[in-house]
């Protein structure tokens, strides 16, 4: 796989939480769920599947924030900037904010988008593969197999 940039950094907009990436993205999601336009104020959230064991916070404590659900959402408790969910269920990976990185560049660069349906009209992304709702476990995973053929970052 190409040049990940590895190890990389990112963190809240105030900057007391930080974390440290030290593997490449299992996959990079867009999301246009109801959910995600609130969460972020915007037309959709950004996203990168790093694997658990790749995923650390080198400081401060984020908090849990947003519908408290299953899917756990972690957010600065000073700023309230959404950094990382914890998905239930999927304790393999974790779904980071790719734009809280220190540099997104390969980072945020969809290659799947969930929730389509939920698309705003006039958003359009250059995601390869594109999903109605939210993919079940086997569609996630081809996903993820095709990621990996990819030669690094776009």
């Amino acid at each position: 796989m190409g040049d990940w940039k590895l190890p990389r950094e990112g963190g809240c907009l105030c900057g007391r939480v930080r974390f440290k990436i030290t593997a490449p993205p299992l996959l990079t999601m867009v999301c246009h769920c109801k959910g995600c336009q609130r969460l972020t104020a915007s037309a959709f959230s950004l996203s990168a599947g790093i694997p658990s064991d790749s995923f650390e916070v080198v400081q401060g404590e984020p908090v849990i924030g947003a519908l408290h659900g299953a899917h756990r959402h972690f957010f600065c408790d000073y700023c309230k900037s959404w950094l990382f969910t914890r998905p239930e269920g999927m304790d393999w990976f974790v779904n980071v904010r790719a734009t809280m990185l220190d540099d997104p560049a390969g980072f945020a660069t969809p290659f799947v988008e969930t929730a389509s349906k939920e698309r705003l009209p006039w958003v359009r992304t250059t995601a390869v593969r594109s999903f109605d709702g939210f993919p079940d476990i086997d569609a996630m995973m081809q996903a993820v197999e095709e990621f990996a053929k990819r030669d690094g970052p776009v």
